[in-house]
């Protein structure tokens, strides 16, 4: 059975909520000498770090809908004034209730953090004789150094300088902190889990497995954090820079992503599709490739209402699912990015939704709305009840194995070149992509086709980056990193138009590629495209429907769909400057009045 973290929040002495880290709520009640005095108060202390990721700030908003458009998955912000439409179109106001609430859920998670950090450090019983208990308190302190700072991450990357919290809330202390520079914030936050990380337990040493931070997630968000300590970010003055000393963050990234495949390596596992369809049969195996997933309760996560293939319910459904939709869709270039032998990309990308009979049916909206395939209700082993929507209890990963291997090429190509180390890196994970019987072409020629240079090779990272990873909504934070937001958005319109040309003209470098698709259901229900890679006169027999595919990129013979002008112009060339995306997010109006003073939103044209 499944154990899910969550359902231990409600424990007796887990903190409450605050409205905002600049005004905390007391803690004048907590004793905190007495909750980490011993191992199982301190386990419950830790655990309130983890209440934000059970809340909408993260389960719907942070883990996917904040990560906006990308080369590789998009939505259309321009529709509505919404709060996450504001963000999708990055022209997010101050009154943004979305940014006020992922700001508040940050804080809130950086303050228990905190609590639980200083708690344990003075605790009696962290280097207690008795080995088990010393050794269970420094994993808690490792826990609570890498929850905050994956929250410090995120706020980095979505509103740039933060204050620098880093105390437990206590009288006296100064709760009206301005601005750090977020690269002293990602330094710190680095060197916290390099401190503590070898004192930490792996996943099948720990209760719940992947379902609570582990050493090996520690040590592959060290690698994580220190790419992108190492990369580019927007300056208030918008332009696009690193720091001096970057590579001293790719040597880091190399480092601890070899510690974590030297100390505890595993193989990927060869069903691409079952790693994602662990989530939805609530199985979380350790030493497998997803090192820590987010545990939602039953009842609780937005995995399968937001994201992934759409199921149509409702009172006149037939079956049990409840409604699902799907907030990001895929970009017909990015389909077909893909090698057609790479099996990824069906896993990735699905054609079809689930209609209210439970029958699999050509998607609506065809080629504008590609879905995401690694996550649906549809996959549950039972449904969750007609009426049911939200709540799936489908937990969402958060960092995976194949991730620790690309971070390990990128680094070493980054520092050296692409030796035969980055080289095999890029092969282990595309060994799984493919057949055996593919493996010469598609990977060893393949990586041997774009090893020529370390710019052949980064460029051949951020492919394969796009390929393994599509859907799991971290791509914003890589095209970031390596400064490319714009130019990757540049270049998705241009083909966008391109394949739209190509369909209507019948030449151009896409002119193979359908304009039509013919699917149908085949005699076990499943939905069977017949022609996904290639354009055909007509079908075999009158068995197949026919759809619009590369046709519909165009509204009418000379206007493309305005999803393909409009989702991505503030992007490239409408945004403040052009050819700079200013991802950057105001600081929200709440937290600046709070702060008396010590806030605004100066720089980034706001």
């Amino acid at each position: 059975m499944q154990i899910r973290i969550i359902l231990l929040l409600l424990a007796a002495c887990c903190l409450n909520s605050c409205k905002d880290f600049l005004a905390p709520d007391s803690i004048s009640t907590f004793d905190t000498d007495f909750v980490f005095s011993n191992v199982d108060d301190a386990r419950k202390g830790v655990n309130a770090i983890y209440v934000p990721f059970g809340t909408d700030p993260f389960r719907s908003r942070l883990s996917n809908n904040m990560t906006g458009n990308t080369d590789i998955e998009r939505q259309s912000g321009w529709t509505s004034s919404g709060d996450r439409y504001q963000i999708w179109d990055l022209e997010a106001l101050t009154s943004n209730n979305d940014l006020r609430r992922v700001w508040n859920a940050a804080y809130q998670a950086i303050r228990d953090a905190n609590i639980a950090i200083e708690g344990i450090q003075a605790s009696a019983i962290l280097d207690s004789p008795d080995a088990l208990t010393s050794k269970t308190m420094y994993h808690l302190l490792g826990e609570a150094y890498t929850l905050r700072a994956y929250w410090y991450s995120m706020l980095t990357f979505h509103y740039g300088d933060v204050p620098n919290v880093r105390e437990a809330p206590r009288a006296g202390n100064d709760f009206f902190l301005g601005k750090e520079d977020r690269n002293v914030i990602m330094a710190q936050v680095i060197q916290d889990l390099i401190n503590i990380e070898d004192k930490m337990l792996w996943a099948d040493e720990l209760p719940y497995g992947i379902e609570q931070v582990s050493r090996e997630y520690t040590l592959g968000m060290i690698a994580r954090l220190a790419l992108q300590r190492g990369g580019y970010y927007l300056t208030p003055e918008l332009n696009m820079e690193r720091s001096s000393d970057y590579l001293d963050y790719y040597q880091i990234a190399k480092e601890y992503t070899e510690k974590l495949m030297a100390l505890k390596d595993r193989e990927l596992p060869g069903d691409f599709r079952q790693v994602f369809l662990n989530n939805a049969k609530f199985i979380s195996p350790v030493n497998d490739d997803i090192l820590f997933e987010v545990p939602f309760a039953l009842g609780n996560g937005d995995v399968g209402w937001n994201i992934g293939v759409t199921v149509r319910g409702g009172a006149t459904a037939s079956h049990d699912f409840g409604s699902g939709n799907n907030y990001m869709s895929m970009p017909p270039t990015y389909f077909y990015s893909f090698s057609p032998k790479d099996k990824r990309r069906d896993v990735t990308c699905a054609f079809f939704e689930v209609n209210v009979n439970f029958e699999e049916e050509f998607v609506q909206g065809g080629i504008s709305n590609i879905a995401q395939g690694k996550w649906s209700r549809y996959y549950l082993e039972r449904g969750p009840g007609a009426a049911s929507a939200k709540g799936t209890g489908i937990n969402w990963p958060m960092l995976r194995y194949s991730d620790v291997i690309l971070m390990h090429a990128e680094a070493e190509n980054e520092l050296n070149g692409p030796t035969a180390l980055a080289q095999e890196s890029l092969k282990r994970v595309r060994r799984r992509a493919f057949d055996e019987v593919d493996w010469e072409e598609m990977v060893d020629n393949y990586v041997t086709s774009v090893s020529g240079s370390k710019e052949d090779f980064l460029a051949a990272m951020v492919n394969e980056r796009a390929w393994e990873f599509g859907g799991e909504m971290i791509r914003k934070y890589e095209l970031i990193r390596w400064g490319i937001y714009s130019e990757k958005m540049a270049e998705t319109v241009e083909n966008l138009k391109a394949m739209a040309d190509s369909a209507f003209d019948g030449v151009g470098p896409y002119a193979d590629l359908p304009d039509y698709i013919y699917w149908k259901r085949d005699e076990s229900g499943k939905f069977v495209v017949l022609n996904p890679d290639t354009k055909i006169a007509a079908a075999p027999d009158e068995t197949w429907n026919r759809e619009s595919w590369l046709l519909g990129l165009r509204s009418e013979t000379e206007t493309y769909q305005p999803w393909i002008t409009q989702d991505w112009r503030n992007y490239i060339d409408e945004g403040p400057k052009p050819g700079v995306a200013r991802y950057i997010m105001p600081v929200p109006e709440e937290a600046i009045t709070n702060s008396q003073g010590t806030l605004s939103n100066d720089g980034y044209s706001f």
